[in-house]
């Protein structure tokens, strides 16, 4: 480089970009040899092995020793889970009450305590005496394994407890539990404690008109041995919230000890949609639909609802239920929903020429609240805990509800399916131009020359943080700014002409242009939902054009691509504006660069205006690689601004973006009317 001149810049400053904290360091220390166990031989197990081992050593469990031996077979595990499973257990019991149609209120109590009570107005356990036990039916049904009403189809169409072990396992588990029972005209009472132990045999009190059962139960610290387990409140309203969106027309109450009692009740299935989203997931696009059919197979009887609406949102939320219990690793009903799903809009669409190319369950899935339920008369789940559905059955009858619902919705509502499928086709575009955006930072190493753009003249850094990419108006400019660059931490990427708007051209298109496509490889960290800022190549990333209209409008197109694709670049702090000088001027072999026209004002009303020359940049071109260092490129000497979302954040510069560089004329006709008056005009 030549040696400094003698020049300066008015507020020369440059701003750095925000520091990272300390990477958070985790020390492994390995286990010393000596307090690791040694591996074991066969021959060791043989020694340590009984040599006795007989019909003796086999143990039969009997009454209520199961669950307290092996309770993770029967409620998952003793932790949080399990804990609640107990309520869900009781709970469910009375819930099949209700959709046996002989229950029309729950009551679910937290007392103080530690307990927790759950009262129905079912038609109460059965407590005459067993015909084969010689006791009490409710008795038989808190302490004897797979008892229960539930095996006779008689008793219940369907029902969400099939196994028999609910009640009498959440006994088992318990240090206490009191039976209320109304039922034959009285009321019934009985206790137990210490894992299912009857204090008495069932007791008959006062006459009553009422029936139903109520259980109270206190669980047993010898099991859940964590002290700080405790009932989660939000957690049972929400599982209460939706057993009653479940079964519409059931009241179910939720009382904590000393405060008002709340009670959930919905006349609509679809009234569940609302509940699951929250009301952060965006406006509905399309109104809710609700699906109701019975669907006969060869395995009997299902009951199908469904629900479903389209939001403003990227995101899906979808929940699936079986007899009421919630399913959360989903199972042959999901599989079924989603089938008929993305089968009928394909269809639908294709046949009137609304879709081109098949759209993807991803696609349909976009902005999608869904939920669908089944009755089924013997549900199998995978686990006790009855997280998977797995009957075969399920998946045909809710693919044909579903699939011949949907179908006559769009034919009677042409409107609602022409939104649903423009917003399926959206989505379309945008896993195209993600996909796309992945296969264009997709390479051997995050340094690997051989993918990166031909005309990138790339730094000899590998560290990000002490590396520089200018995005440089023209050849000619990237011609000097080669030359005159520091090749250890600069890199010159040249642009020809001006990139596409992206703020008017869909994310697909814009991804596949020449230009974009250079400037996000050579950027390496991907853009949208690809975006990584831990492969960032540059953390300075400085817009380099020529000081006249067509260089602010490709600055503005630049930013607008940062702006919809790459945000966190920009709230990163890691792209910058250069500010290259619009004048030099010189007396003998005294030079200063001047910034712009006010500046040389000032300058020239010091000085004899006689003695001074001055030469005005029309472009970067016109400097020569020494001039472009010392006034653009020069860390010492240089003036960068660098870009910021304002005080009003990430939203507020979108809408500046739309309606600057969005395709509606009217608002940027307006905008340029109320500021025309500002304008400096460059001639």
């Amino acid at each position: 480089m030549t040696e400094q001149p003698s020049f300066s810049f008015l507020n020369q400053t440059e701003p750095q970009p925000p520091t990272a904290g300390p990477e958070a360091a985790v020390q492994v220390t390995p286990q010393p040899a000596a307090t690791r166990p040694a591996r074991r031989s066969a021959a060791d197990v043989t020694k340590t092995s009984s040599p006795d081992y007989s019909a003796s050593q086999i143990r039969v469990l009997k009454g209520l020793e199961g669950p307290r031996m092996r309770p993770g077979m029967y409620i998952g595990d003793t932790g949080t889970k399990g804990f609640h499973h107990l309520l869900w257990e009781i709970v469910d019991n009375s819930i099949d009450e209700a959709m046996a149609g002989y229950c029309t209120r729950i009551d679910v109590a937290l007392w103080k305590d530690g307990s927790v009570e759950v009262r129905d107005n079912g038609r109460g356990i059965p407590v005459d005496l067993h015909p084969t036990e010689k006791i009490s039916a409710a008795t038989v049904a808190m302490t004897v394994l797979h008892a229960g009403g539930k095996f006779d189809s008689s008793a219940y169409k369907t029902a969400g407890g099939l196994h028999g072990v609910g009640a009498s396992v959440v006994n088992a588990l318990s240090r206490k539990l009191e039976l209320t029972v109304k039922r034959d005209g009285f009321v019934w009472r009985q206790a137990f404690k210490d894992g299912g132990h009857p204090l008495a045999a069932i007791k008959k009190g006062e006459a009553t008109k009422e029936h139903g059962t109520a259980t109270r139960f206190w669980p047993d610290p010898l099991i859940f041995t964590d002290e700080t387990l405790a009932f989660d409140e939000e957690l049972i309203r929400n599982r209460l919230k939706k057993a009653s969106y479940l079964n519409p027309g059931l009241a179910i109450s939720f009382k904590i000890e000393g405060q008002p009692a709340e009670t959930f009740k919905s006349d609509a299935f679809a009234e569940i949609l609302d509940f699951l989203a929250g009301p952060e997931f965006g406006e509905p696009l399309t109104k809710a639909v609700e699906i109701h059919r019975a669907v006969e197979t060869d395995r009997g009887n299902v009951e199908v609802f469904a629900a479903l609406q389209w939001r403003n949102s990227d995101e899906h939320v979808f929940s699936s239920f079986c007899n009421n219990i919630e399913t959360p690793w989903g199972g042959t009903h999901e599989s079924g929903f989603r089938t008929a799903l993305l089968r009928v809009i394909n269809f639908y669409g294709q046949g009137n020429g609304s879709i081109k190319e098949p759209l993807t369950a991803e696609d349909v899935r976009e902005g999608l609240v869904s939920a669908v339920a089944v009755r089924v008369v013997s549900p199998n789940f995978e686990g006790q805990t009855k997280e998977k559905l797995s009957n075969p059955e399920a998946s045909g009858a809710v693919n044909t509800a579903v699939y011949q619902a949907l179908q006559k919705h769009f034919e009677e509502n042409p409107g609602q399916a022409k939104i649903i499928i423009q917003k399926a086709n959206m989505a379309a575009k945008g896993r195209l131009a993600a996909k796309r955006a992945k296969e264009l930072v997709t390479r051997k190493d995050a340094f690997s020359i051989g993918t990166l753009p031909g005309k990138l003249s790339d730094c000899q850094s590998k560290d990000p943080a002490d590396s520089e990419l200018f995005i440089v108006e023209g050849d000619s400019a990237g011609g000097s700014a080669k030359m005159g660059r520091d090749p250890k931490t600069q890199a010159i990427l040249p642009l020809r002409g001006k990139i596409l708007n992206t703020q008017k051209t869909d994310d697909h298109k814009s991804l596949r242009s020449e230009q974009i496509e250079n400037i996000v490889r050579a950027l390496g960290c991907g853009v949208g939902k690809s975006y990584d800022p831990a492969k960032l190549r540059y953390h300075k990333v400085i817009l380099m054009t020529d000081a006249d209209v067509d260089g602010a409008h490709i600055t503005a197109l630049i930013l607008t691509l940062f702006n919809a694709h790459m945000p966190d670049l920009i709230a990163g702090g890691h792209v910058y504006v250069a500010m290259p000088p619009l004048y030099r001027v010189q007396k003998g072999k005294t030079f200063h660069y001047i910034t712009d026209d006010a500046a040389l004002e000032r300058f020239l009303a010091d000085k004899n205006p006689d003695q001074w020359t001055r030469q005005r940049f029309k472009g970067l071109g016109e400097m020569n690689p020494d001039q472009l260092w010392d006034t653009t490129m020069s860390p010492e000497t240089r003036r960068l601004g660098r870009i910021i979302f304002d005080a009003d954040g990430k939203v507020a510069t979108d809408e500046v973006f739309e309606t600057l560089m969005g395709s509606d004329v009217t608002p940027r006709r307006a905008f340029i009317e109320e500021n025309a008056q500002f304008a400096v005009i460059d001639v």
